[in-house]
């Protein structure tokens, strides 16, 4: 059960690096467009938001990072908090943004953080 653990928080660091980099470097573009809904006039007007948003997608991705890097019982506490870090701002982004977070950053954040919970 740990290698699933492991193996679902990495597929969710690999989401919060995709994301980042579509907030930080790809907003303006048409695939960020696409990717979150919006005008181009949106985009370049809200740009640093999005990279500031992006920003901290990076640091999530880099805590799930050091949590599979880390020896235990630091690594796997660190996985639990970044998933729960993960979770909750996915259920804000869902209430505030879009539904369509809760699917794509919540759910896989909150099986990821059942599995670690289950190894244990």
């Amino acid at each position: 059960m740990e290698t699933a653990a492991q193996v679902l928080a990495a597929l969710v660091a690999a989401l919060h690096v995709w994301i980042m980099v579509l907030e930080m470097f790809l907003w303006q573009t048409p695939r960020g467009r696409a990717a979150f809904g919006t005008t181009a006039e949106f985009a370049r007007e809200s740009a640093s938001l999005a990279a500031n948003q992006g920003l901290y997608n990076g640091f999530l991705a880099a805590g799930l990072v050091w949590s599979l890097i880390a020896a235990d019982p630091v690594g796997h506490d660190a996985r639990i908090f970044f998933l729960v870090c993960v979770v909750v701002a996915g259920l804000y982004g869902a209430a505030t943004a879009s539904r369509r977070i809760l699917v794509v950053q919540a759910l896989p954040g909150a099986v990821a953080l059942a599995a670690a919970l289950l190894a244990g």
